[in-house]
């Protein structure tokens, strides 16, 4: 299935992972806007809505979750995918990902065909 030149919001503090997330799927077609913390997030996603979202939970001025609240509150992003990134990985903290409307998660570190993969699950 063609992804039609999806757009996917990319949200991490980390130039390197931004750069590979968004290099891994901008070959694989689809369109990515990138975002170093959750008050750029929320300001690229008011400009431009996204088909997709993934977070880093870590970030600078919202913490992903926060985000994710933020995101999920405004009714045309209801059904936008988004798939958390983390360092952690406790059940507490996934109860919590889900309550706020997480998709998909993915634990750090990863292949840049991990990403793809569940990219293309989820979408």
């Amino acid at each position: 299935m063609e992804n039609k030149r999806r757009r996917v919001l990319i949200v991490d503090s980390s130039d390197d992972v931004r750069k590979m997330i968004s290099e891994t799927l901008d070959d694989a077609g689809y369109v990515v806007v990138e975002a170093s913390n959750g008050v750029d997030a929320l300001t690229a996603i008011s400009r431009t809505p996204a088909d997709m979202i993934i977070s880093d939970l870590d970030i600078p001025g919202l913490d992903g979750l926060d985000l994710i609240q933020q995101i999920r509150s405004r009714k045309e992003n209801r059904f936008v995918p988004i798939i958390m990134l983390t360092i952690e990985d406790t059940e507490n903290l996934r109860i919590k990902g889900r309550a706020a409307g997480i998709s998909g998660w993915l634990v750090k570190p990863f292949k840049p065909e991990n990403v793809l993969s569940i990219v293309r699950l989820i979408s």
